[in-house]
């Protein structure tokens, strides 16, 4: 855990915690969005299972506590001092609880856990999956209806909630008898921690959180019964759904001392754009962090995808809905963690100056799919590779293709969310701890062939709770406030850029492209089921 000392303040600040997949981090926020208080701890992930990802529900729970008491002590400020409190979550990381002890049925499962691939496999595949999407396809010819064109093109994956809490009603009899029993709850991260933070008063989630579920219908703005029914998951044990800025409760006072008011849940990628001011059509905001998430604003209405964006509510406010479309890569901190491991490097701040100390990877090339292959080709079967080896390879080469794996992904996404959202793109904003690795970003900037910004703190997800739960209570004002107060560490441009401003994706990289698509399509479908 990592918390710094600061002298006693005396103005008022906005907290917030954002739950991620490897570490819950506390942040405080003062007037002009600085930190004035941090506190981190490691999330450690449980495998019980090759395919299985879990976390202690216990672990997460002291894990916050902790770092709220450590940043706010941080700080030099008092807890009275706190006007709200934001809360930035992962994912589609659940658990069943016991609606009357708070006490789980079993640990969390992780976004990255494929215990339910072949389930997935088999309804994508199922003939009753194409009897609905052949008569979601009519319903749209006749009605011209975008959700019915997103029902006749809907997609499932391990990495939405569907088919692993499918698993879990299947494989544990006390989640099985609960729900019989009316007394199991369902949540994500953000619901287990509402409910801990108000002792059991409230079990509710946002529509951010929600509609990164896969059970959540983003056009009709509710639990999908349509496909609750058809999985049979039974809707007594979903939370409520509310505004992502709004009173969610206070913490109970036996906590932290006081009763601070949570003013924001929300979920991190959704929360990153908020943060990154990405308030407008066509802002795209790229996270790097354990995968890559990019996301794009797509305005009031939610984006309807074939090659598996996902429409997404970014936030409601009062009245106001964004929506998103999203596509992601699972495995980005993930391999460069790996790679550290193996001892390729010890300081992942030595990555970008191996990296270019090789003028190319020597014709190795490393498919990043630890947790298969997301969009656009979305196979779960997938594994991760390193093709091309030989003596003459270098781990400066290894590294080399590590981080060029993480751009090309980058490129892959980017050249899906153009030509799926023909949207034209206005910025893009790039965090998440990769993002400081000035190799990935310049290669990302030239691949795209659009100028790329940094941060200068790269954690955005904090920063978006924060500014939420800040405008709920009066703290920041408006949304133009939030912009003027918006910081940016390095913009990086793409090379050969003329004084026009005119630029085209980089041509030297095209034969190293082609390759690692061959290698792509040699790790495909690589697990039997």
């Amino acid at each position: 855990m990592g918390c710094q000392r600061n002298g006693f303040k005396k103005e008022n600040f906005i907290l917030s915690v954002d739950v991620g997949t490897t570490s819950i981090r506390c942040h405080v926020y003062d007037k002009e969005a600085k930190i004035q208080g941090a506190c981190t701890t490691k999330v450690v992930p449980l495998y019980p299972e090759v395919g299985y990802v879990e976390m202690d529900p216990d672990a997460i729970w002291k894990g916050f506590v902790t770092v709220v008491k450590g940043a706010v002590q941080d700080a030099g400020v008092q807890m009275r001092q706190i006007d709200a409190l934001g809360i930035s979550t992962q994912r589609g990381t659940f658990t069943t609880w016991d609606r009357r002890t708070g006490v789980p049925f079993h640990n969390f499962i992780s976004w990255q856990d494929r215990r339910a691939a072949n389930l997935v496999k088999s309804w994508n595949s199922s003939c009753t999956m194409k009897a609905i999407k052949g008569v979601m396809k009519m319903l749209y010819c006749v009605t011209r209806q975008k959700r019915m064109l997103a029902a006749s093109l809907i997609t499932f994956s391990t990495q939405h909630v569907t088919f692993r809490l499918v698993w879990a009603l299947t494989n544990y009899k006390q989640v099985r008898q609960a729900v019989a029993e009316g007394n199991c709850c369902f949540g994500t991260i953000d619901t287990w921690l509402l409910f801990k933070l108000t002792k059991g008063e409230v079990h509710a989630t946002d529509y951010s959180n929600a509609s990164s579920t896969g059970i959540f219908d983003s056009y009709q703005m509710c639990w999908s019964g349509l496909l609750s029914s058809l999985v049979s998951l039974p809707l007594s044990i979903f939370p409520k759904v509310e505004n992502t800025g709004q009173d969610f409760g206070s913490t109970d006072p036996s906590i932290f001392g006081v009763s601070i008011p949570i003013m924001s849940v929300m979920a991190d990628q959704q929360a990153a754009v908020f943060g990154e001011c990405c308030f407008d059509v066509g802002d795209v905001k790229i996270t790097m962090g354990t995968g890559t998430f990019m996301d794009i604003n797509t305005g009031s209405k939610p984006h309807t995808s074939a090659a598996g964006l996902y429409p997404l509510v970014g936030w409601k406010i009062g009245s106001e809905v964004v929506y998103l479309a999203e596509g992601n890569s699972a495995d980005t901190g993930t391999a460069i963690k790996w790679a550290q491991e193996l001892e390729l490097f010890s300081d992942v701040r030595d990555t970008s100056s191996m990296a270019c100390s090789v003028s190319d990877s020597d014709g190795v090339c490393f498919v990043p799919s630890f947790s298969g292959l997301q969009v656009p080709l979305n196979d779960p079967k997938a594994c991760a590779s390193l093709m091309g080896l030989k003596p003459s390879t270098t781990k400066s080469h290894l590294v080399r293709a590590i981080l060029e794996s993480v751009a090309f992904r980058n490129k892959q996404l980017y050249e899906t969310m153009l030509r799926e959202t023909n949207i034209p793109i206005t910025k893009i904003r790039m965090d998440g701890g990769v993002s400081s690795n000035d190799f990935v970003m310049q290669l990302t900037a030239d691949l795209l062939g659009r100028k790329v910004a940094r941060p200068q703190n790269c954690e955005m997800s904090c920063l978006g709770a924060a500014f939420i739960a800040g405008l709920g209570v009066g703290f920041w004002k408006t949304k133009e406030e939030l912009k003027k107060l918006q910081s940016t560490d390095e913009a990086f441009l793409p090379k050969g850029t003329s004084k026009s401003g005119a630029h085209s994706p980089s041509q030297e990289y095209i034969p190293v492209l082609q390759s690692w698509e061959r290698a792509i399509q040699r790790s495909m479908n690589w697990y039997k089921p």
